[in-house]
């Protein structure tokens, strides 16, 4: 392969020089591994975002000056797509070895056979896991948080300061004085998100949650899941896109679809509640008592980031990490149990905790 061939007066003419010893020292650090795993560590080091590969040529690239950049850009193409070649053939390799030891594997027929236990996950579990495994096709990761909270983080970082009437909403469950409390809902998840990391923000948090609740639909302690995406120009159609995407995977019934309704909940503006069309009478309505004849049934909460949310976090950290001016999010929230309700058809809450 003939290389774009540099000016000899370039302060940059020993750059082909240094890609081909950062390839050389790749080829030398991957030479006896012997699992993927392990390769695509040692790949990143040299050709992941920050590897050094990848960065040398940013930084050939940054001081470069005129046409130069472009003879740099091409070399380092090629140096990029030689080491990527090369994690291609070594991954090859790897497939090529595990096949052959599967092939000399020897099985004991007279060893006793193993007894499969009986049980299974728990509908709670599998639910949960369907929904992560869908928001994960789509770039977010999982935040976890604990299940008591200050009255910043269920409260007053979510735009419900003292009094607010929203409170009276969220029936609560108040510990040491009403210092602490068992969190009502996972958005506290969240503001500790916010304050310990740099947007771009694409997030879920999982979890159980504990109001004063109990009826056939509501119980004291339920699992609920809510969502945050913060970065630049986010928009209501990115999050009803993000949404009609989980629905659609997670009900993918040919007559699925959502609508939204404006609604009101304190930390997003605008707000809307999301509606699916009803199993039951497939959107006929009527006399379907499932849906009370609307044709829908009611899932989930979602909006926009308040900027009065971008206020507290800031507050909190004592600068500004979150402008409105330039930054956007949206956000989401719903009841685990009530989908998995749905999803399995199940019609009393409480056979989730029973025996």
């Amino acid at each position: 392969m003939t290389h774009p061939v540099f000016d000899p007066d370039s302060p940059h003419d020993d750059f082909q020089k240094k890609l081909e010893k950062l390839l050389s020292d790749y080829k030398q650090e991957s030479i006896d591994i012997d699992s993927e795993a392990s390769l695509r560590v040692v790949y990143a080091r040299y050709g992941g975002k920050e590897g050094s590969l990848r960065m040398a040529v940013s930084d050939a690239l940054r001081a470069a000056v005129g046409a130069e950049k472009k003879t740099i850009g091409q070399v380092g193409n090629i140096f990029l797509k030689k080491l990527e070649e090369l994690l291609e053939e070594q991954r090859k390799d790897l497939c090529a070895r595990a096949r052959l030891l599967d092939l000399h594997r020897s099985i004991d027929v007279t060893l006793k056979g193993r007894v499969r236990k009986l049980g299974s996950l728990h509908p709670m579990t599998e639910m949960r896991r369907k929904v992560e495994s869908i928001f994960k096709e789509i770039g977010f990761t999982i935040a976890t948080g604990t299940q008591i909270e200050t009255d910043f983080y269920n409260f007053q970082a979510l735009a419900m300061p003292q009094n607010h009437p929203a409170r009276s909403m969220q029936d609560t469950f108040y510990l040491q004085g009403e210092t602490r409390l068992l969190r009502t809902h996972t958005s506290s998840v969240q503001i500790h998100t916010m304050l310990e990391k740099e947007p771009p923000i694409r997030i879920i948090a999982p979890g159980k949650v504990f109001r004063k609740e109990d009826d056939p639909t509501h119980s004291p302690m339920f699992s609920q899941l809510e969502g945050l995406v913060i970065d630049r120009n986010i928009g209501f159609s990115d999050l009803k896109g993000t949404l009609s995407y989980f629905l659609g995977r997670l009900f993918p019934y040919s007559y699925m679809k959502i609508r939204l309704r404006p609604s009101y909940f304190p930390f997003v503006e605008p707000a809307a509640e999301v509606d699916i069309v009803c199993f039951f009478c497939q959107g006929q309505g009527g006399d379907c008592r499932t849906c009370k004849g609307t044709g829908f049934i009611e899932v989930l909460g979602c909006g926009l980031v308040h900027p009065k949310v971008f206020e507290e976090v800031n507050q909190k950290l004592g600068f500004v990490r979150y402008d409105a001016s330039h930054l956007t999010g949206f956000a989401f929230g719903m009841g685990l149990d009530r989908l998995a309700m749905l999803y399995y058809g199940v019609n009393d809450l409480k056979l989730f905790f029973s025996g």
